[in-house]
């Protein structure tokens, strides 16, 4: 279901599945994730086709200097104002969202960022005399960029997924042109299936891999990567999401790689994998390999996206040009004497396509 969930979603977004694949794996961690990237790069449209397969209620604001918290909590209840009560009417706003994605996330007033600190973080809304339990899986805050200012470290710091877009690389616009114009067709499946992976989640045993943690934990720390302990203590939820997503009720090295994820800049998540990479080569998920192969430079989850890019390839019929191009990108990353069994002989199927 997830699997298909990522392709559906991805569809004509170049250069974007790992955003979606970051965001369901947030959504089934019960964390929140965070986008920075330039104006224009398709970061609202991942967040709405997301929210679209999920099927859930979907909330979006873009903030500005002069917001205000109705905007997003809801108006003041006019009726119960008059008989001395001061609550919310929360009707098809924030608190009431299963999925939410909030543009220029920082841009809000201190009065919109102490409300939304408590929902992001307890889900819950206090204000006056409301006080309601959010159904809240996730939120998508995105930026330009992140914040200089001290005074929002403690509110980005409740978004534990950290994700960076650049525009389309060059080689890579003739497929951007052709998707912009395509409208996929997203089949929303029912929340309750994310609900129970991220019930299995809840129940994945860390203990195999918390000595592991805790000594990537050390390397990040000697190496000046130090995460707060909020972020290290909360980055186990990604681990066993990962571990769920990959049907294993326990956690193995494998699936450590989200680790990365929740370093707070981009060029800080690099140096990290290079501190890691020791750790990160063991790396793979079958569900979210283009993400685990992005953040961890991992051999194994790579021969994975390999080996279903083949087989793809093999089921198209395709030009020889596409079946060269993938195998220097095979022969390019693996010596012939690392390559995996399956990729050997997926190798061999593509040499006889060639002329």
């Amino acid at each position: 279901m997830i699997l298909e969930l990522v392709e559906q979603c991805s569809q004509g977004l170049v250069e974007r599945r790992t955003l979606v694949e970051a965001i369901v794996l947030a959504a089934v961690a019960g964390e929140h994730v965070l986008v920075i990237g330039p104006p224009g790069t398709a970061k609202s449209e991942a967040a709405r086709r997301v929210a679209r397969g999920l099927g859930g209620r979907y909330f979006e604001y873009l903030l500005g200097k002069f917001s205000e918290p109705s905007e997003l909590f809801g108006p003041v209840d006019l009726r119960k104002l008059k008989e001395g009560v001061l609550e919310t009417a929360t009707q098809g706003m924030l608190p009431e969202a299963e999925i939410a994605f909030l543009d220029e996330v920082f841009a809000g007033s201190t009065a919109i960022l102490n409300s939304l600190l408590t929902l992001l973080n307890e889900r819950v809304f206090r204000r006056g005399g409301t006080r309601l339990n959010c159904p809240l899986r996730v939120c998508i805050g995105a930026s330009n960029a992140l914040p200089e200012d001290e005074s929002l470290a403690a509110f980005a710091d409740r978004f534990l997924v950290r994700c960076f877009v650049e525009p389309v690389s060059d080689s890579l616009l003739e497929s951007l042109l052709a998707g912009g114009r395509q409208a996929p067709a997203i089949q929303p499946c029912s929340l309750t299936d994310l609900d129970e992976v991220a019930r299995r989640a809840k129940t994945v045993d860390l203990t195999p891999v918390v000595p592991l943690l805790a000594n990537a934990l050390r390397r990040l720390r000697r190496e000046g990567l130090g995460l707060s302990d909020r972020r290290s203590v909360r980055v186990q939820n990604l681990i066993a999401a990962a571990a769920a997503l990959a049907g294993r009720d326990q956690a193995c090295p494998a699936d450590l790689w989200p680790l990365v994820l929740a370093v707070p800049t981009a060029s800080e998540q690099q140096m990290a994998r290079q501190a890691l990479h020791e750790v990160l080569a063991e790396s793979d998920n079958p569900s979210l390999y283009r993400l685990a192969e992005e953040v961890s430079a991992g051999q194994k989850v790579r021969a994975r996206r390999l080996i279903e890019a083949g087989q793809k390839l093999l089921a198209e019929h395709p030009d020889p040009l596409r079946v060269e191009g993938l195998l220097r990108d095979i022969d390019g990353h693996f010596a012939p004497d690392q390559l995996p069994p399956e990729l050997t002989e997926l190798r061999a199927q593509l040499k006889v396509r060639l002329p």
